[in-house]
């Protein structure tokens, strides 16, 4: 059994959405709304969250459910800064990439479209939110030391014989020195003529200038960074065992659909391409089952404790 105070991943995840971080916000809602089917991304622009709901259906879309109960979310996990919000809501489509814009030059795609407003917590509630902070404790005041203190420690720092000893190691240092310097003098003169030409004929290395590195591209192709975010992933699910990382694998593979998306028409490989989006898609829907399976299980392991 793990020790109590170990910090849960969901817990940090959760101190990380009450800062603001909106990738640990979308995880909280993904995690607490994949029994409905909802998947649902987030940016944060010019001051409001803008969230998008997609499902496969559009009964599991219906608006009053739905924004009551991201509101209920939000408020409970009360991000800072974070007050304006606008909820989007659409059935799943391939193109994925550039999603914030699409709605914003044709909201007739969209379902519905609903804005909200969040509640900020009162003042009694920030006062006993400032009051449960830890403070820290004042530094403790050195004493300066007393005058027999330093008197003791002259004292004893000086003992008797201290300046004679250090007055031998002195004089052997020298000593030791001057006999290396004579030693390296006597072996540099006896080298052979031979060695000296050789020395002298010697060509000076030349300096060569440096090979500038190659420029970077200032973008990675759409192709190439899914298959390394999709190679990414798959090394990942080997290891992930807590919600929160099944979660973050399903961003993985959700962001590497995306991009596989994205692939022009004329680009060689785009039949590969409309090929991998749909299985990384349902890669990810994999990883969200698992991350709900996960969130599950620590409830249940946790009532039994309890």
């Amino acid at each position: 059994m793990r020790e109590r105070n170990m910090i849960d991943p969901i817990d940090d995840i959760l101190a990380q959405a009450r800062q603001g971080s909106v990738s640990a916000i979308i995880q909280l809602l993904n995690e607490k709304l994949a029994s409905t089917g909802i998947r649902t991304r987030a940016i944060f622009a010019r001051g409001v969250l803008q969230i998008l709901c997609e499902a496969a259906l559009a009964e599991q879309l219906e608006q009053s459910l739905v924004v009551d109960r991201i509101r209920q979310i939000l408020e409970s996990i009360k991000p800072r800064n974070i007050r304006r919000v606008n909820i989007n809501s659409r059935l799943v489509q391939e193109q994925q990439l550039l999603w914030l814009k699409e709605i914003s030059q044709n909201p007739d795609r969209l379902l519905w479209s609903q804005k909200i407003t969040l509640a900020q917590p009162n003042i009694f509630q920030r006062v006993a939110a400032y009051r449960t902070k830890p403070r820290s404790k004042p530094a403790a005041r050195v004493k300066p030391p007393s005058k027999l203190e330093l008197q003791q420690r002259q004292s004893r720092a000086f003992k008797p014989g201290s300046s004679f000893i250090f007055l031998f190691l002195l004089i052997a240092s020298l000593t030791l020195y001057y006999w290396l310097r004579l030693k390296f003098l006597d072996t540099t003169q006896t080298q052979t003529p031979t060695e000296n030409r050789t020395a002298k004929t010697k060509a000076p290395a030349q300096d060569v200038p440096a090979t500038p590195a190659p420029a970077s591209p200032a973008s990675v192709e759409p192709f190439v960074e899914a298959v390394r975010l999709a190679q990414k992933a798959a090394i990942d699910g080997k290891t992930a065992n807590t919600s929160a990382e099944w979660l973050d694998l399903a961003a993985k593979w959700q962001r590497a659909s995306d991009l596989m998306a994205s692939v022009p028409p004329e680009h060689e490989k785009y039949a590969i391409a409309q090929d991998r989006t749909v299985r990384y898609r349902q890669n990810s829907q994999v990883a969200l089952t698992q991350a709900e399976r996960r969130r599950l299980l620590r409830i249940e392991n946790r009532s039994i404790v309890n």
